[in-house]
């Protein structure tokens, strides 16, 4: 239901994501436990302030991609006269396949729909942000929260729930080495054989179910992919012995995140393996001459939403 504008800025934050999940390619994605907050307000022009990641690198006026998005969703409500002034803190990485640019889009878009009374139904939201991004994988998890399956039917984005786990845990490596999404999309096939897209449909559909189910004993056999990961091996080799890595720790399954350059292996809180299963990951890619971090983060039951007022962590 419609509300009245806010007069005060409010305060939202969106969460990280993770996309394909292995075989689910551009279709299925999961929010995480590490969110972007914003403070989103009124103001005579734009004005962008970036904390944390991305720091000093992106764009402080109404060229920010976060900014640009929040724009977008003013004109269609038809307050695109309306200027915004937006402070960012960032935790999400950029350019390291956890969803930064969904973050940006959907945190702008939920944020400029909210401090306007909520004008866009949820729906119309999710089509918004993925118009921007090119495609719904990452934003509807971000917006939605939990685990979606995202497809698009023509001109239209739907994007359906999946039950998670209560236990589950992704413990995910993340380089310094930063990896571009379009160099690791240039390395992909036009076409596929037969035999590959079998693999993945039903990998995809077994992977879905053992989230639903809860069957964790299938998430090893259900993330296994031949139509991105293989091929994205050439621009990304130190990944074959991070994933023998985590596996040879005792994780469940492994996969890319989204198009990299971030890894994530699945585990369980009651297996108590997500702090070994990271540092033999990091050790594996620290060994191939890949220095970087891991964090043990759970999936995220909640999208992007307003919160009381800003954590006291970031004031």
């Amino acid at each position: 239901m419609r509300q009245t504008p806010a007069q005060q800025p409010i305060v939202v934050r969106v969460p990280a994501s993770t996309a394909n999940l292995g075989p689910g390619f551009d279709t299925l994605g999961l929010a995480l436990s590490l969110w972007n907050t914003l403070r989103v307000g009124w103001a005579d022009e734009p004005s962008v302030v970036v904390h944390g990641e991305g720091e000093g690198r992106l764009p402080t006026g109404a060229r920010n991609l976060t900014y640009r998005a929040a724009a977008r969703l003013l004109d269609e409500a038809g307050a695109g006269e309306r200027h915004l002034a937006i402070e960012s803190w960032q935790d999400v990485p950029l350019a390291r396949g956890l969803g930064s640019s969904s973050c940006a889009i959907a945190g702008g878009i939920y944020a400029a729909n909210a401090l306007l009374g909520y004008p866009l139904e949820p729906h119309r939201l999710l089509e918004l942000a993925a118009e921007i991004e090119g495609h719904p994988d990452n934003v509807a998890p971000a917006l939605m929260g939990g685990m979606t399956i995202a497809v698009r039917d023509g001109g239209s984005v739907h994007a359906v729930p999946v039950p998670v786990p209560a236990d589950l845990q992704c413990v995910v490596f993340i380089p310094e080495r930063p990896l571009s999404t379009k160099k690791a999309r240039e390395v992909l096939p036009a076409t596929v054989s037969l035999e590959d897209a079998v693999h993945n449909v039903g990998r995809t559909a077994l992977l879905v179910a053992a989230f639903a189910l809860d069957r964790p004993e299938y998430l090893r056999l259900a993330t296994e992919d031949r139509l991105h990961q293989p091929q994205r091996r050439a621009v990304f080799r130190e990944m074959k012995v991070i994933f023998e890595g985590a596996l040879s720790a005792g994780a469940r399954g492994v996969f890319l995140s989204g198009a990299g350059s971030s890894v994530v292996a699945l585990t369980t809180k009651g297996e108590n393996r997500a702090f070994t299963i990271g540092a033999e990951m990091a050790d594996a890619a620290d060994k191939s001459g890949l220095p970087g971090t891991f964090r043990v983060l759970e999936p995220s039951p909640a999208g992007a939403e307003v919160l009381p007022s800003l954590p006291a962590e970031l004031g």
